[in-house]
């Protein structure tokens, strides 16, 4: 090979890699007013109700997108993997997390969000069959610790029911993000989140239309600005800039980026809910931020 083809190569690669941290930035921050945007929803919207109107509604553009770009139906061996991303980050992930902020406020429960670039790893490694080093285990066990050490701390004012929604909404978005991300490298980045939610439409569409209530409520404008973003933005577009951002950049590379999500969200959570931000859910994020970049630094 010549050395002014090595170069063009190189080149490629960086342009494509820069491509894609940008991409993934771009998802990243559409990501971050997720949380913010349903606290705001769910104080008018039933939480199933909620879930499945946002999954029905990105559906719907999903579909449209598919037939315009003409993309051919996945095969038969991605049919169980679509289904995990659309238990993961279709349906799981938006329920808990609707339910969770019920209990809790959209800050606190952010603090949860800094571990989910950290549980996408471990099913990575779990569905992936990597080997890990120790110092990874280590990471993992200690980036847990701070956030248990901070649930228990915020004592009678805390809402166990709360934590653990969140709690289990980030182990299955972690497990949506990790076969999305495997998915992607045969389907191509926004084809995943498009047909997870085709294959996830007879169900949502189905409780939508149970959960929908007898008498529409009078709803603010606010909450239906709220219920937009999340169908539009959180539950399609952002995983178009997301996984493209993978595919380009790199999982392990790009995947980093999530590490600002909560930072980000915070500063949304101040400005649109006005809630206030305690020093500590500041120090316990940067001491998950810490634990999580370490996990990611010894996955391999």
């Amino acid at each position: 090979m010549s050395s002014e083809t090595e170069k063009i190569q190189i080149v490629g690669r960086s342009d494509n890699s820069a491509q894609g941290w940008v991409s993934g930035f771009l998802g990243m921050l559409i990501f971050s007013g997720s949380l913010p945007a349903t606290r705001l929803a769910v104080q008018e919207f039933d939480p199933l109700f909620l879930t499945a109107l946002r999954a029905v509604l990105a559906a719907i553009l999903a579909l449209g997108a598919l037939g315009v770009m003409r993309q051919r139906w996945p095969q038969r061996q991605d049919f169980v993997p679509l289904v995990m991303v659309a238990a993961g980050v279709v349906i799981g992930f938006p329920l808990l997390t609707a339910l969770a902020l019920q209990h809790t406020t959209s800050a606190h429960a952010l603090v949860y969000i800094g571990l989910l670039p950290l549980a996408t790893a471990c099913f990575g490694v779990l569905r992936g069959g990597e080997r890990p080093k120790t110092a990874f285990w280590l990471f993992s066990v200690l980036g847990s610790l701070l956030v248990g050490a901070f649930a228990l701390s915020q004592g009678a004012g805390a809402s166990w029911a709360g934590d653990l929604l969140m709690v289990a909404a980030v182990l299955l978005c972690g497990l949506g993000y990790a076969e999305g991300a495997m998915l992607t490298r045969r389907l191509g980045g926004w084809q995943v989140i498009s047909w997870a939610l085709v294959v996830a439409l007879p169900l949502t569409a189905g409780v939508a239309v149970w959960a929908a209530p007898a008498s529409w409520p009078q709803v603010s404008v606010g909450a239906w600005l709220s219920l937009g973003y999340i169908s539009l933005f959180s539950m399609w577009i952002g995983f178009i800039f997301w996984y493209r951002g993978l595919a380009l950049g790199g999982i392990a590379a790009v995947g980093q980026l999530q590490l600002l999500q909560p930072f980000f969200g915070l500063a949304l959570a101040a400005w649109v809910l006005h809630e206030s931000i305690q020093p500590s859910m500041i120090a316990v994020m940067a001491g998950v931020l810490v634990c999580v970049y370490g996990a990611k630094r010894f996955s391999r």
